[in-house]
């Protein structure tokens, strides 16, 4: 690909194949806020390391990001405190579903990755001890790289997935009698469930991502993390990004990526681009159907991919 400009039919192209997909999964009834989305819904943005954007569908339209945003915690923890994190939380997939207790037990606490949801709550539990305000400084991340200020957290959301979250909330408190919990749990809770609460569009977060095909450089030029932390958060999402189906996704898509059960996914091309697709879909893994077809598409005709 020559020309960022042909990234647009690329994407129209996409959407229109993707229109006459005829299964595109089922939304994710077990938080009821997110229940009544339209399957069908599609959107895709493409934005460039410079901070152009490209978009087809309902790339304009917010969603619930969900666990879209460990990727971000992720970075801004390790921003913070480098490699001690890795001393409480694995880099290895997991293989369970994402909300699993079974693997706590056998490793004594310390969860398998960053994001299955027991490794997401160390990471905001540790985020939290070092920002005091762990859901705030992701919103004030996502804002100034999306340059969008109008980017929230969606607290109807947060309620509905705090009225449902015993299983989470078990998770942190086996992890904390491990002695993996810093902080007191229902406020670990607290911050989770208003984390994966932001609500935002394709477009914003294509953008948000972009540090991640920057090496770790942030939109207003300055580092974030290091190039080997970028690499290492990169490396993460390919081999752990996607629930339990990242070999799958790894196989059709060859980016890595990470999913929400919103029917978001967000994708890295290093050095050259990063994606979003959404679509409220999921597949049984909790992977957004059209979505990663899209992104499988994408990859194929661009033969913009890591292998």
């Amino acid at each position: 690909m020559s020309s960022p400009l042909t990234f647009q039919p690329v994407l129209d192209r996409i959407a229109a194949e993707i229109e006459q997909t005829p299964g595109r999964g089922r939304p994710a009834d077990y938080i009821p806020a997110l229940a009544a989305c339209d399957p069908r819904r599609f959107g895709m943005a493409v934005a460039e390391l410079d901070g152009t954007v490209y978009g087809v569908g309902d790339w304009r339209q917010p969603f619930s990001t969900q666990s879209i945003t460990k990727v971000f915690t992720l970075a801004l923890d390790l921003a913070h405190e480098a490699d001690e994190l890795w001393e409480h939380v694995g880099r290895e997939p997991s293989g369970n579903p994402f909300n699993s207790l079974v693997q706590l037990e056998y490793e004594n606490g310390i969860p398998r990755n960053p994001f299955i949801n027991a490794g997401a709550l160390v990471v905001t539990d540790r985020l939290h001890t070092q920002t005091g305000d762990a859901a705030g400084t992701l919103l004030d991340f996502l804002r100034a790289e999306s340059g969008n200020e109008h980017l929230a957290i969606n607290e109807d959301v947060a309620a509905s997935e705090s009225a449902h979250g015993d299983r989470n909330a078990a998770l942190a408190h086996f992890m904390a009698a491990y002695g993996n919990i810093g902080n007191p749990v229902p406020v670990l809770l607290d911050e989770y469930f208003r984390q994966c609460s932001v609500e935002a569009s394709c477009a914003d977060l294509a953008l948000a991502t972009g540090f991640l095909a920057r090496h770790g450089i942030r939109a207003d030029g300055s580092r974030l993390l290091t190039m080997s932390q970028a690499k290492e958060v990169n490396a993460v999402m390919l081999t752990c990004g996607t629930y339990d189906a990242a070999g799958e996704f790894a196989y059709r898509v060859g980016l890595p990526g990470k999913s929400g059960v919103g029917g978001g996914v967000i994708a890295v091309v290093p050095g050259r681009c990063t994606l979003c697709v959404w679509s409220p879909g999921l597949d049984g893994h909790g992977n957004s159907v059209a979505g990663v077809a899209a992104l499988d598409r994408f990859t194929t005709i661009t033969g913009l991919s890591v292998f």
